[in-house]
């Protein structure tokens, strides 16, 4: 393990969140060049442009969105 802190958990979910989504996105908009042989190095090229880019989003997103779930759902009783 890297040996963390658990008071960093929220960086490390949105590194492997932000990170597995824009992989994800950016693969699937690649999968036209399949034909033309240039998927990896398309996909590669926009899967770091949108994590660089959604990182900072998802890291100052998340505590915002984790209240407004707890808002719009109820505590389980007993």
């Amino acid at each position: 393990m890297l040996g963390l802190s658990r008071r960093h958990s929220h960086f490390v979910y949105g590194v492997i969140q932000s990170g597995l989504t824009c992989g994800i996105a950016s693969g699937i908009a690649s999968v036209p060049l399949l034909a033309e042989g240039a998927f990896l190095a398309s996909w590669l090229r926009a899967w770091l442009l949108a994590w660089a880019a959604m990182l900072p989003v998802v890291i100052l997103a998340a505590p915002l969105i984790r209240r407004l779930a707890d808002a719009l759902t109820l505590e389980e009783q007993g």
